[in-house]
């Protein structure tokens, strides 16, 4: 299992990307920043960073506004 954002739980499966759990918990929000265990994954990464067993992700929304 991995956990995101510290409260939702999904199922672990190996060759899970950072694509695949963002698809997973649909988000939508065009620019995001994102972390597996405390590393920060750039967006061009997205598609082939490996998420492990038991990771920490956090993903974070960014807006603009004014």
């Amino acid at each position: 299992m991995i956990t995101v954002n510290q409260k939702h739980r999904l199922p672990w499966h190996a060759g899970m990307t950072v694509r695949e759990v963002l698809r997973r918990m649909r988000y939508i929000y065009p620019h995001l920043v994102v972390r597996v265990n405390g590393a920060v994954v750039l967006e061009g990464d997205y598609d082939t960073y490996p998420v492990p067993d038991e990771a920490e992700v956090a993903v974070i929304h960014l807006m603009a506004g004014g």
